[in-house]
């Protein structure tokens, strides 16, 4: 094992403080799911939570309430400490992951909830299956959110560098892509490998033709994706789509490393 990594999947839970708790998350060294394993850019992702909380947007005074969704959310720590700053969150993964993860979310909520220090920003956590693309499920999470979180999905560890810079070209064709100075992270959870985004969705593009004068009242006219009413000659017809296939299908690549499944989810909200 790399003596960098921050936590061993060969044990079977991992303790770890954060905005002044102890959280104790289980993990299952013997599964062959990826989502059973607390992964260290999901430690990454809370210390710097909490170093950042003091002040700015991820203050609790500014987070309390706000509707937060974990995809890929394994054994729930990044969503457990997006809760200790206030926000109602809803945890998501594959059907076989959800008992690790609620098993996860009822013990910490009963630790946090008996403990000396004051609890009271502590928001709400859930627990729902979601398989990216099943559209299904994503009614059934409630979307818009106000944050989408993922780790080892949108915050990553650099596993391959030619697969890394694809990855992120392929996100800025949804968002405005920035990325977390180490500086701002905790000076013990980072590592040179894993890089932390914040990711905005881009506004939808606008047309710009401006409306067109009917000159004769029988005269054919068509209503392009703006709403507004234009001639039909002899200006061609305006399409405005979305970067996202017709049929509505995203290779597995896609899905999970681009973070299209995030673009569906905020597409209509405006963060703040």
């Amino acid at each position: 094992m790399d003596p960098d990594r921050l936590n061993s999947p060969s044990t079977s839970a991992i303790a770890i403080e954060a905005f002044g708790h102890g959280l104790h998350i289980s993990q299952d060294p013997n599964s062959k799911h990826l989502g059973m394993t607390v992964w260290d850019a999901s430690m990454v992702l809370v210390k710097y939570l909490e170093k950042n909380s003091r002040k700015g947007r991820f203050s609790p005074a500014k987070m309390k309430g706000k509707r937060v969704i974990e995809l890929g959310a394994g054994c729930g720590l990044a969503g457990l400490g997006m809760a200790l700053l206030g926000c109602d969150v809803t945890l998501t993964d594959q059907l076989e992951v959800l008992p690790l993860l609620t098993r996860n979310v009822d013990r910490n909520k009963s630790w946090i909830s008996q403990s000396n220090s004051d609890s009271g920003t502590f928001g709400s956590v859930s627990v729902a299956e979601l398989d990216w693309g099943n559209k299904t499920q994503i009614e059934a999470v409630g979307p818009p959110f106000d944050y989408i979180i993922g780790t080892d999905v949108i915050g990553h560890e650099i596993r391959c560098t030619t697969v890394h810079e694809q990855m992120v070209e392929m996100m800025k064709n949804h968002f405005i892509v920035k990325t977390i100075p180490k500086s701002k992270m905790d000076i013990k959870y980072q590592h040179p490998s894993i890089q932390l985004y914040m990711m905005e969705l881009k506004a939808r593009p606008k047309c710009n033709i401006e409306p067109c004068e009917a000159i004769n009242k029988n005269e054919e006219r068509e209503t392009c994706d703006c709403g507004e009413t234009q001639n039909a000659e002899p200006s061609a017809p305006v399409e405005l789509k979305d970067s996202v296939p017709e049929n509505g299908k995203l290779d597995d690549w896609e899905i999970r490393r681009c973070g299209a499944m995030a673009a569906r989810l905020l597409r209509d909200v405006k963060l703040t």
